[in-house]
Parts: structure tokens; C-alpha cells; sequence
């Protein structure tokens, strides 16, 4: 059920791909405003992998704060969207699953803004082995995602806790993973798996995340 559910979220996204920004951010303007001082306030740095980049809202801010970054999506209309609109030289975008991505390179940040409520709770430990392996020894995990006291905005299947179900404007429904964070619930579940994580609310909805491993 989670790989059927996880292929339904990736034709999800490239759906809603040319619809994004105006339906998850409303006020695009204000968002990058937004963007702009939480990533000036994570303060990234050299090279930055980038996972979930969607439409390129996020890697614009990265590119002006770090030396490289590498973006990568599971959506290659979304992925489009961002090449055309994030032009720096210092960006690869990629199509790709984190989940099947492989390369050599070490990151001395990770980011991903709106992914981590969308990893099923039976891989989130394999998630976060993938980041250990992938960062250098001083390096950080970033994240930006929603808070738990604006879970009600979703609609969950009945019976499965962690589905919910979403309709794009054109009245096509598909089901995906979204798991709210709780900020103890998280920092005490990665405190188990040997991460020291650090969370801090942004505004009612938002939450701003750093997580190293324990040396």
C-alpha cells in the first residue's frame, strides 16, 4: 500500500505542478519574502543538495546563500518549472526519487521544505540513514514543514492515519502521505536514532528544523 500510495503521490505533483505555487503559497510575493528570511536565518552553506525542490521557490533563495547546489525532484514538470526560473550557475536540478538516488558527492547542508510530512513513518528511519550517508562530518540537515495544530486543514482516509487526500482543481483526487510535525515527537524520535535536532516555530503554521548527527 505505501509504494501504491508514494507512486500516487509523485503523479500528484506533477499534476499540480503548474498550479503550485498559487495553491500552496497564495501571495507568491510574500512568499519569497518568507523564503528569503528563513533561509538568510539557516544560513547554508558551500554545497547544499536540495531534495523536493518542486518549482524552484526554495532553490532560488539556496543559490544566493550557497556555493553549489544540487536539486532534485521526483516531478519533472515541477522540475521544469524550476530550471526556467532558477537560471544561477551554480544549480543542477535533477529528476530523481531520494529513495533510488545515488551519487558520490558529500553535502555540507541538506534541505528540503515540505517533504518530510510526506515520508511514510515505515521509511522515515531509512530516510534519515540516506541524509547521514550524505553529508560530510560537519554537516547539517535543514528543514522547513507544517506544524501539527494545522493538521484539521487535511482530509484523512478513514482508517489509514497518515493518507490524506487531496483534489487538484481540475476534481481529480489523489492520496498521499502527510505526517504534521509534532517538534517534541520528531526531536525525541531522531534523539533515538542518533540525531540532535533543534526546532523552532515559524508564524501558526510553519515550523524551521536543524538536525546533525551525534558524533
Amino acid at each position: 500500500m505505501t509504494d501504491e500510495v508514494l507512486a500516487d503521490q509523485v503523479d500528484y505533483y506533477r499534476r499540480r505542478a503548474s498550479e503550485y505555487d498559487v495553491t500552496a503559497y497564495g501571495d507568491v510575493a510574500a512568499a519569497r519574502e518568507r523564503i528569503a528570511r528563513l533561509v538568510a536565518q539557516m544560513s547554508p552553506r558551500r554545497r547544499v543538495l536540495e531534495i523536493a525542490c518542486g518549482t524552484g521557490l526554495w532553490t532560488e533563495a539556496l543559490a544566493g546563500a550557497a556555493d553549489v547546489v544540487v536539486a532534485i525532484d521526483a516531478a519533472p514538470e515541477a522540475v521544469a518549472i524550476a530550471r526556467d526560473r532558477v537560471r544561477s550557475g551554480n544549480v543542477t536540478f535533477e529528476v530523481a526519487d531520494v529513495f533510488s538516488w545515488t551519487t558520490d558527492d558529500r553535502f555540507d547542508a541538506i534541505f528540503f521544505s515540505a517533504w518530510l510530512s510526506h515520508v511514510p513513518t515505515s521509511r522515515f528511519e531509512e530516510f534519515w540513514r540516506l541524509l547521514r550517508r550524505l553529508l560530510t562530518e560537519d554537516g547539517r540537515v535543514l528543514f522547513i514543514d507544517e506544524h501539527v495544530d494545522v493538521r484539521e486543514k487535511e482530509s484523512y482516509v478513514p482508517g489509514a492515519g497518515e493518507i490524506v487526500e487531496r483534489r487538484l482543481r481540475d476534481g481529480e483526487t489523489y492520496r498521499i502521505v502527510k505526517n504534521f510535525v509534532d517538534p517534541r515527537e520528531l526531536q525525541d524520535r531522531l534523539r533515538d536514532l542518533g540525531w540532535d535536532c533543534r526546532i523552532h516555530r515559524d508564524g501558526d503554521d510553519w515550523i524551521r528544523g536543524e538536525a546533525r548527527p551525534v558524533q
